[in-house]
């Protein structure tokens, strides 16, 4: 027992820092703030405060698991489609970014420990393309938090990560911002 917890320390103690971080958001009421009309009033009552702020609670929330579309849909309600997008790309690139120096930080790469055969073969597919595998999991998966953890922990290179990131996001938040707009769109003509 005492040697598998000094071999996945890293990973446990990763597992600890996410549990504790998202209780202390549970317990004090900060969660239930993370929702789209919040989101949206902090946008309409400060322009720029506001949107940088937005960029803030984006990382946080993705670190509690809050899902990145509520953000999205937050951000093209508020400012449209176009202004929305971009303002919402920032925020995900950020967050993403910040996710993996967290994540990075406590976990390191604690992946590479696991002697799972799923995994090393995963890892080496990660390996052998980790640009393409990173953009092609940001089209499938967007911002989803344990994706993040996931790549953080796997031993990929920062560049690597973010450039992965970059050229993988906007495809899936224009077709985001595409639906949104179609939605709030039918909801007028109603």
């Amino acid at each position: 027992m005492i040697s598998f917890v000094w071999r996945y320390k890293r990973l446990l103690g990763v597992g600890l820092f996410l549990g504790v971080l998202l209780t202390v958001f549970e317990v004090s009421g900060l969660r239930d703030h993370f929702n789209l009309a919040f989101i949206q009033q902090l946008i309409l009552q400060h322009r720029i405060g506001g949107l940088m702020l937005f960029v803030l609670l984006f990382s946080l929330g993705n670190l509690i698991q809050i899902p990145g579309w509520v953000f999205l849909a937050a951000a093209v309600l508020t400012l449209g489609r176009v202004w929305g997008g971009a303002v919402t790309y920032v925020a995900a690139v950020t967050s993403c970014a910040f996710t993996f120096v967290t994540i990075r930080a406590l976990g390191g790469d604690a992946l590479r420990l696991l002697k799972n055969r799923v995994a090393v073969r995963i890892l080496r597919e990660l390996d052998a393309h980790p640009i393409a595998s990173v953009a092609l999991l940001r089209i499938l998966f967007q911002t989803v938090p344990a994706l993040n953890y996931a790549l953080a922990m796997s031993g990929i290179k920062f560049r690597t990560y973010l450039i992965g990131t970059l050229v993988g996001l906007p495809v899936p938040i224009a077709l985001y911002c595409i639906f949104f707009d179609i939605l709030v769109t039918g909801m007028r003509v109603r």
